[in-house]
């Protein structure tokens, strides 16, 4: 993981973390953040690292044949199964099975894969019988949020609990925009030497934009911009026009984040509060348990109980049974939000004169 950036340390940190054990890990990021590079650093610096590392990208592979995939089949169980064939998770016994984009496999693909998880054992697709028990260390990884899925229904809560020992959140490019200067100079080192051209140099300009710009598409979209540079650039140097209009635009306006990342950033909160005050629901288990599992960050805590406070005019007791907690939790509530620097201030949500609306009502007007 290249990069000098908080952000990579911290994530360069967890793998060393992980890799010093054979736990299941859950890595987490949008598309084109690396989380592939983080899977393959746990695996080559850990106590496996001599073994295969076997990838599966689930969502391209449909679910008729993602099976077969992971579990393997015997001759004639369907058509065009001529021979036996030996699953991934059999090709990865004693090392790692690294599995992508876990979050688009199926329910039913999602109880094999846990039955597998709990004893060890698969069933090839066509057989009655069982292989014997598998030592594979498992790796998923996925750019959507998998707490999301599971109060969804669409992604099983004991899978997910299964998975999730170790999370390691891969931050966006947008959020470390100091690794940007090195790690376009790293793609430019490898595609100057693959197509025997000069390395160029970025004006200064040129560079303002690329840094502001926001990366939508992470680092793999970094690696196509230098790609594409590198055969442009006939010159050796990298001036403003040479740059796509998309990111002269966006660098030029210096956008921290898209309309779309906003609008998910502003609605996080209210949707939680309303599960909890509407709903019902227990702070413990619809922020707590995510918060602890990395699923959600210190805004939103401190977002949702900034809602609380001015529901309760910033009653903090008051605020521990709206949150559906039992009276005696206020003193563990407290401790929790100072040692995770999630308190929010309570004096000026009682100089509010009028009450909030219902959540449903403050959600239409955020």
């Amino acid at each position: 993981m290249l990069g000098v950036s908080v952000a990579i340390r911290g994530v360069d940190e967890e793998i060393e973390y992980a890799a010093r054990s054979g736990a299941k890990v859950l890595i987490t990021g949008e598309s084109g953040v690396g989380k592939e590079v983080v899977a393959r650093l746990i695996h080559a610096r850990g106590a496996r690292h001599s073994a295969a590392l076997v990838p599966i990208n689930c969502a391209g592979i449909p679910d008729s044949l993602l099976e077969s995939e992971l579990f393997g089949h015997v001759k004639g169980s369907f058509t065009d199964a001529h021979r036996d064939k030996v699953g991934l998770l059999e090709r990865a016994h004693g090392g790692t099975v690294f599995m992508d984009e876990i979050g688009e496999m199926s329910l039913r693909m999602q109880a094999l894969l846990l039955r597998f998880l709990e004893s060890g054992e698969i069933q090839r697709v066509g057989s009655d019988r069982h292989v014997p028990s598998l030592d594979v260390r498992v790796i998923a990884a996925t750019h959507r949020r998998l707490i999301n899925l599971v109060a969804e229904k669409s992604f099983r809560e004991d899978l997910y609990y299964r998975l999730n020992v170790i999370h390691i959140e891969v931050p966006p490019l947008r959020d470390r925009r100091e690794d940007i200067v090195i790690l376009l100079n790293h793609f430019f080192a490898g595609f100057a030497e693959t197509y025997a051209m000069p390395r160029p140099e970025v004006s200064r300009e040129a560079m303002k934009l690329l840094t502001d710009y926001h990366w939508p598409g992470n680092v793999r979209e970094l690696r196509n911009v230098a790609e594409r540079l590198i055969l442009r650039c006939v010159t050796g140097r990298v001036e403003i026009d040479a740059l796509s209009r998309e990111i002269v635009l966006d660098g030029s306006s210096n956008r921290a984040q898209t309309p779309t990342a906003k609008a998910a950033e502003i609605a996080a909160s209210p949707l939680l509060f309303e599960r909890i005050v509407r709903g019902g629901e227990s702070f413990w288990s619809v922020a707590y348990e995510p918060f602890i599992a990395r699923d959600l960050t210190r805004k939103d805590i401190r977002d949702l109980v900034r809602l609380g406070l001015e529901h309760t005019r910033g009653n903090y007791k008051l605020l521990v049974t709206t949150f559906n907690m039992a009276p005696e939790d206020y003193k563990k509530f407290l401790n929790f939000l100072r040692k995770y620097q999630c308190h929010v201030p309570f004096q000026g949500f009682r100089m509010m004169s009028s009450p909030l609306p219902d959540p449903p009502e403050y959600i239409a007007s955020a």
